[in-house]
């Protein structure tokens, strides 16, 4: 289906590009891939529900499509490159980031349908009130679309053009608004909000190395400083300053059952890869932040909201912390996995959490098992070892 552009108001590791690494753990892929097994349609593919609740894990060189349930592999696709997931939006699909722009999986289908959002360093994926929202960094494009019509082939778009390529994310709100980020190659400044005809309501410039997004209660925005964040609510921006000087919350994690979002918190400018031992917590109520000592270290796969708005942090000692947002203090912990260290790397495999309803999957590449944890209860429902190591987790949402 065609796409309705909306121009701008405004004017193996070592393969990737340098660039792309000092910007974010959220790098583009320059890796050719090879055909894979393809439809034109998601139910072309197989009968509908083919693989119940479908988890997706990347690793060297493909895509395991996994059983919701019994972890089992259900589908291996060849994929070459360093590919990332991402949920779509809708119970049957998966968005991966390719060498060539943003493929759908059609991951209850197990297959890889031939649906694509072509473009240069696919980076961020964003689903918010019925919208999917693609960032592309390589050229600043930012594509909306209703996840809920990809069953019947590529759906029909909007499209924005960013005055600039940079690192970005972007987010449509339930009122067609969007807010997306501001900034170049070189420099990442802070947000712009754009009404339905994307005309310009206000903006922030006062967000250096501005990184991700999240969304809490009554659609309340989050995204991250290098010294603190940004909050956009009720039509007005709030900057939230960092605790220390240099406070870099560059990913985090939000619900809609909670006004608090889960962020990292980074508090050594020069270090070659600082592992953190606390958390941020970012009320969008009251505009304040603080922080919660984890006495682990983590990563930026590492955070995620439980079913009731939880706050969950995989640390490297192996366990799931439960944070309660509101009180701002660990709860209890759930062992799921031996301890682990994080690579130096960012695209190097290490442990992830996807969190669907009450279940929480875990994966550990050193053992290149999958784990399905329940929340609550910390019950372990199913385990599996997979062929290779696997790396990013992601699935369909319900």
């Amino acid at each position: 289906m065609t796409s309705t552009a909306r121009p701008a108001k405004a004017t193996g590791i070592a393969l990737l590009l340098a660039s792309s690494l000092a910007l974010t753990a959220c790098g583009a892929q320059d890796t050719k891939e090879t055909p894979a097994a393809e439809t034109s349609g998601s139910d072309a593919a197989s009968p509908a529900g083919a693989v119940a609740d479908p988890v997706v894990t990347t690793y060297d060189g493909g895509l395991y499509v996994l059983d919701g349930e019994t972890l089992e592999v259900a589908e291996d696709i060849s994929l070459p490159g360093f590919n990332r997931v991402n949920p779509a939006g809708d119970d049957r699909h998966v968005m991966v980031s390719t060498s060539t722009g943003f493929r759908v999986l059609d991951a209850a289908g197990g297959r890889l349908t031939d649906i694509e959002f072509a473009g240069d360093k696919p980076g961020h994926v964003v689903h918010h009130a019925g919208r999917t929202v693609l960032f592309t960094d390589g050229t600043g494009e930012v594509t909306s679309f209703d996840p809920g019509d990809l069953a019947g082939g590529k759906p029909e778009s909007t499209t924005y053009a960013s005055p600039s390529a940079h690192h970005g994310v972007a987010i449509e709100l339930a009122n067609g608004h969007l807010v997306t980020t501001l900034g170049t190659e070189e420099e990442r400044v802070g947000i712009t909000v754009l009404d339905e005809e994307r005309e310009e309501i206000t903006r922030s410039e006062e967000c250096p190395g501005i990184h991700g997004e999240a969304t809490a209660r009554d659609e309340a925005v989050v995204v991250g400083c290098e010294d603190g964040v940004l909050i956009y609510k009720d039509g007005a921006i709030t900057k939230v300053d960092s605790p220390t000087a240099y406070g870099r919350i560059g990913n985090q994690a939000g619900s809609e059952e909670s006004p608090i979002v889960l962020g990292d918190y980074k508090k050594d400018a020069d270090a070659e890869l600082e592992r953190p031992e606390q958390v941020s917590l970012i009320d969008t109520r009251t505009g304040t932040l603080r922080l919660v000592d984890l006495g682990t270290s983590y990563t930026f796969r590492s955070l995620a909201r439980g079913p009731h708005g939880e706050a969950l942090v995989l640390g490297t000692d192996g366990k799931i912390h439960v944070i309660d947002p509101e009180e701002g203090e660990v709860t209890r912990t759930i062992p799921v996995i031996d301890q682990w260290r994080e690579p130096l790397e960012w695209q190097q495999p290490r442990p992830a959490l996807f969190v669907r309803d009450h279940t929480v999957y875990v994966s550990d590449p050193a053992t290149r098992q999958m784990h399905a944890v329940d929340v609550e209860s910390g019950e372990r429902l199913a385990s599996v070892t997979l062929p290779q190591a696997p790396n990013e987790v992601s699935g369909v949402t319900r």
